[in-house]
């Protein structure tokens, strides 16, 4: 964890899908536990110029979740959906909408696959319609999830070191 050189991945295997990989360093229980909370979504989700103002997240199947962003400019971004399905530690289905561009949703899976002690996790985005996901990819996603898988990367070491002073 912490920079091993693991890159993201984006791809577009269709006109209405965004795919994105990448490997972590760290076991998958510990990266799906990531996902599971305000406690740890807070640490990382996001570039790091951005704060998260608010989090809330009912994490279980048709539960919902939304956090909002502050940048340094004062500006807020709101970001919200509901959980779909969720089977611990292998998957996670929610939808996902900018609230600054009502009714554009996209269905995210993300599947979690440990190998040797790492996990690969690989997000797929489906939208309605190619313009959605043309949109999304101009919209400089990319490097945002870049730099918040980036921060993930980073908060699995302090989580590591937690569960190891747990046991």
């Amino acid at each position: 964890m912490g920079g091993r050189g693991n890159e993201l991945t984006v791809t577009t295997p269709s006109d209405r899908e965004i795919v994105m990989t990448r490997i972590f360093d760290a076991p998958r229980d510990l990266v799906f536990e990531a996902h599971t909370s305000c406690e740890h979504m807070s640490r990382w989700w996001g570039p790091r110029r951005y704060q998260i103002s608010s989090c809330q997240i009912d994490f279980r199947p048709g539960g919902a979740w939304r956090i909002v962003q502050r940048g340094p400019d004062g500006d807020e971004h709101g970001f919200r959906g509901e959980f779909r399905e969720i089977v611990r530690p292998e998957r996670i289905v929610w939808t996902f909408e900018y609230e600054g561009m009502p009714g554009h949703i996209s269905v995210d899976t993300l599947t979690l696959e440990e190998e040797g002690g790492k996990t690969t996790l690989t997000a797929i985005s489906v939208f309605d319609t190619a313009q959605e996901r043309d949109g999304m990819l101009q919209s400089g996603m990319q490097e945002g999830a870049a730099e918040t898988w980036d921060r993930l990367d980073e908060y699995l070491t302090v989580l590591a070191g937690s569960a190891a002073e747990g046991s």
